[in-house]
């Protein structure tokens, strides 16, 4: 692949979507913000089709949300501390959690994904909560929606705006979604503790290897 031919990114960006979002769903260091805004980046360009670039961010978020809600809801996640990496996992899910806070309502469950943790941190807490799996999807979906429409959004915008190379607009719009993403995470967990607020059945085992 040509990392400076946009038509080279351009084909590619289809088949980075679904394994970022979904990723991103379980281990949010998962670049998948970046992903989206090159592929919104990508389409003011006409090198990408937006529609479909948000079809897929849309439908890889809405899975993966519910693979973590279906985990923590039927008391799997103890599968995780079979291995180590497993246990680190299942620790950083609860350490995302605590920092994101307890709420596990529906408007959470739509609007927490846009700060660092929370799309984890709120499908982890409605399963824990046994939140009715009809009302999390519902949610989950719309969140979904409106989560891709932003970034790929944005990526669109800043290609439009600046008239720059995609790998240029891709940089300006995550430094902005970065900065924004910042912003709202401190006003949302400001005054939360750092303990885990989810006390699970199942709790990591602090196991050896």
């Amino acid at each position: 692949m040509d990392f400076g031919n946009a038509d080279s990114w351009g084909a590619a960006i289809y088949f980075w979507i679904i394994p970022a979002v979904l990723g991103d769903a379980i281990f949010p260091p998962v670049p998948s913000e970046m992903v989206l805004i090159t592929g919104g980046a990508l389409s003011a360009e006409g090198r990408a089709n937006l529609a479909l670039v948000g079809l897929l961010a849309a439908s890889a978020s809405w899975a993966g949300d519910i693979v973590v809600f279906q985990l923590f809801k039927r008391r799997l996640s103890h599968v995780l501390d079979r291995w180590r990496w497993g246990r680190k996992l299942h620790h950083g899910i609860h350490d995302a959690i605590a920092k994101a806070g307890r709420s596990s309502t529906y408007g959470t469950i739509i609007g927490a994904r846009f700060i660092p943790g929370g799309r984890l941190a709120t499908s982890a807490a409605a399963g824990i909560a046994d939140v009715s799996t009809g009302g999390f999807n519902l949610c989950a979906g719309l969140g979904a929606v409106l989560w891709a429409t932003w970034l790929v959004g944005l990526g669109y915008f800043t290609g439009s705006a600046t008239g720059l190379p995609f790998w240029a607009s891709s940089l300006i719009g995550v430094a902005a979604g970065l900065v924004i993403g910042a912003v709202v995470g401190v006003i949302a967990t400001r005054r939360r503790g750092s303990r885990s607020p989810v006390d699970e059945p199942d709790g990591p085992a602090e196991t050896a290897p």
